[in-house]
């Protein structure tokens, strides 16, 4: 079954945010990565990849059986227009890579793809975009679900 969650991005205080969140909604995080956790690139700007180190690159905290909330610390580069109101995204996990393809094509025609779909080296076949209409979407199809 897809299913949606929203996505919350900040500019260097999601675990403070998310550490709050797990307070009211109790629960444990499904993963809690840093920057710094991310394996090295050749097209990284060290410079900016110290500076991110300690900040969220990604967490996903469970409130039901079929929701989570999810966020990261987008701001500067990955992110220079990131203003509290425009500071979500629409998470779509599809059923399979075909359905990633066709939802992710369908929904960003006439808007702009901020990364392709491809392979992640996390395991997921991710991509992001905005659309026609201004709102930010993740898609993604979990290759090598946990569990």
């Amino acid at each position: 079954m897809t299913t949606v969650n929203v996505y919350l991005n900040f500019d260097g205080n999601c675990e403070e945010a998310f550490t709050f969140y797990k307070s009211v909604f109790g629960g444990e995080f499904n993963y809690f990565g840093r920057f710094s956790d991310m394996p090295p690139s050749e097209d990284a700007d060290p410079h900016f990849m110290q500076k991110m180190a300690d900040r969220i690159m990604h967490v996903s905290l469970p409130i039901s059986a079929e929701t989570s909330i999810m966020g990261s610390d987008t701001g500067d580069q990955y992110a220079p227009e990131l203003k509290q109101g425009n500071n979500f995204s629409i998470s779509v996990n599809a059923d399979s890579k075909s359905e990633a393809d066709r939802l992710f094509n369908a929904l960003s025609a006439g808007g702009k793809v901020n990364m392709p779909m491809t392979t992640t080296f996390w395991g997921a076949y991710f991509g992001m975009f905005t659309d026609k209409f201004g709102i930010n979407w993740m898609m993604n199809y979990d290759e090598n679900p946990a569990g």
